[in-house]
């Protein structure tokens, strides 16, 4: 596969377009690849196709970069499709599904993955993503799409019941984690040893080891100290009552389950740090720095840093055209991989790639603690994408209903009554079928 086509749609993500495309084109064989840069937001969009030209020169790449507006431009032909969209942008899609639940008394922290606000955003994500695999099944049937769009699970689930293009998740939960466990026992990461699996932000290191030594009993010795570090309060005591480590980060995991988050409970929020309405801070700042780090990273005359991520993307293309076999870990449908989890949900695990492509691993059973865990998770994750491929709206109802940090905070009446609001405040980001409209319905 000479100069391999790659789209990146939702390029207008710049600084993750700009990590990806160093990744890309740091290797040799890559250098020369076709390079489609998509998105709506033009400005974006300009910005990212400038920041391209600025990586090939650092890393003395030749690749043909090409900036549009249309879709099935950047499409037409790609051997791989890189997702990282955002539909309904921070506002008002974000904003609304962190405001309308504070006016209700539910608190989030992230609210992209799980929740009532995994739910909407699962709601609105979805139908664009399948909109975008009808146009690859016409333009590139043959594509690797690579999403880096959460809600992770709901979207994998939902494309794999609706679409046939070839879709792996990606995230880089996994190898965050694992830097972070090494730095706290003072070991380089890359003399540790893991094995993960799950389903994605809630998978578990099943194995985490340092030259044969099984480093479980320090983790677990560090958890009942006070060196814990701040903002991993929530994670260490998951290890303590579960016996496992999870991969994603604190702020998310408090709003996967019902322990953390309380009415009443401000004890709990100070004790284990939950830092509350994280995301938007966190989009309020990217936005408030916009300005300053457009004119950075465009400038010619200020240094452009490339340095390799954690990210998988650019290995996962490399081993695809060179045939060099790697590791790395995605999501993917659950078919024989993880027994004791529903074999039709979508689950993370190691998988080999090569000239071949994505090859899941089997792991067998997980302990039975880690697979309830999950359960309540995948409970939620069913129910919206069953929404989404029957346009049944009842089972957005459903899932809010089962949802463990949303049925721990408010009562029946209460949930129905967010989820009406939420329906209608999100109106046309949301499938027809799936609308709360003010007349007959």
């Amino acid at each position: 596969m000479a100069n391999p086509k790659i789209a990146f749609v939702g390029a207008g993500s710049t600084v993750f377009a700009k990590n990806l495309l160093g990744d890309i084109l740091s290797f040799p064989e890559l250098s020369s690849a076709d390079i489609r840069l998509f998105d709506i937001d033009a400005t974006r969009l300009e910005v990212t196709q400038n920041v391209a030209q600025r990586v090939a020169q650092t890393v003395g790449a030749k690749p043909t970069v090409t900036a549009t507006l249309e879709r099935e431009k950047a499409l037409e032909g790609a051997d791989f499709v890189i997702n990282m969209i955002q539909v309904g942008d921070y506002k008002p899609a974000t904003v609304t599904d962190f405001e309308i639940p504070k006016r209700h008394g539910l608190r989030q922290t992230i609210a992209d993955t799980l929740g009532i606000g995994g739910i909407m955003r699962a709601l609105r994500t979805v139908p664009v993503l399948l909109e975008m695999s009808r146009d690859m099944e016409r333009l590139c049937p043959n594509t690797l799409h690579m999403n880096y769009v959460n809600p992770m699970v709901m979207n994998i689930w939902g494309l794999a019941r609706q679409s046939t293009i070839k879709t792996v998740g990606l995230c880089h939960s996994v190898q965050h984690t694992a830097k972070e466990l090494a730095d706290d026992l003072g070991i380089p990461v890359e003399e540790i040893d893991y094995l993960c699996a799950g389903i994605n932000h809630i998978a578990f290191y099943l194995k985490f080891e340092h030259k044969g030594e099984d480093l479980y009993p320090k983790l677990k010795a560090l958890a009942e100290t006070d060196k814990v570090p701040a903002t991993n309060r929530v994670r260490y005591e998951m290890l303590r009552r579960l016996g496992y480590f999870v991969t994603e980060s604190s702020e998310h995991f408090a709003e996967y389950v019902p322990y953390f988050i309380k009415k009443g409970r401000e004890d709990l929020i100070e004790r284990f740090n939950i830092p509350l309405d994280e995301y938007p801070r966190r989009c309020e700042s990217q936005i408030a720095d916009w300005a300053t780090l457009r004119t950075t990273l465009e400038d010619p005359n200020a240094p452009l840093e490339v340095k390799r991520s954690v990210e998988y993307g650019s290995l996962i293309i490399h081993s695809m055209v060179t045939g060099i076999p790697r590791v790395v870990y995605g999501n993917v449908m659950n078919h024989g991989l993880i027994d004791n989890l529903p074999q039709d949900c979508s689950v993370e695990v190691p998988c080999l790639v090569d000239r071949q492509g994505i090859q899941p691993t089997r792991i067998g059973r997980i302990p039975p603690q880690l697979a309830a865990l999950m359960q309540t998770n995948i409970n939620v994750q069913a129910l919206t994408v069953e929404a989404l491929v029957t346009g049944n709206r009842e089972h957005i109802y459903h899932a809010a209903m089962f949802d463990p940090h949303t049925a721990a905070e408010l009562d029946l009446d209460q949930i129905w009554a967010l989820v009406d609001d939420l329906l209608l405040e999100h109106g046309d980001w949301l499938p027809q079928t799936l609308r709360l409209l003010q007349a007959a319905d």
